[in-house]
């Protein structure tokens, strides 16, 4: 499967995530980058995010793009190389927001997510 082209451009996807194999969806937004083909995510609220628990947990998840439901499976990529191509990631793309800060601080660098279709 391969991702679908607006993931580059698209300013906001929708993760979905749950608690539990039988437990209720979330949705959250949350802002996407694609580098050198890889896409990441990061919480902004680091390891107390309440997506970012449950992807750990079960990462199989949804990403939502402009109504296309794409299914995922979730890597943690903490690594310093993975860290740095998602931040570099979100600066290139959100360089112009007034929030690009709060999205590349050192104390959630460790949260940053790679997204694997499946």
């Amino acid at each position: 499967m391969e991702w679908p082209g607006p993931l580059e451009t698209v300013e906001e996807v929708e993760i979905e995530t749950r608690r539990a194999d039988d437990a209720p969806v979330h949705r959250t937004i949350v802002w996407v980058v694609v580098t050198d083909g890889q896409v990441y995510v990061r919480s902004l609220r680091g390891e107390d995010g309440r997506w970012f628990r449950e992807l750990m947990a079960l990462p199989d998840a949804a990403l939502h793009v402009e109504g296309e439901a794409v299914p995922v499976h979730a890597v943690r990529a903490d690594d310093p190389d993975s860290v740095e191509r998602g931040t570099d990631g979100f600066r290139r793309k959100y360089g112009d927001s007034p929030y690009l800060d709060s999205m590349i601080r050192d104390e959630i660098a460790s949260t940053t997510v790679r997204l694997e279709p499946r």
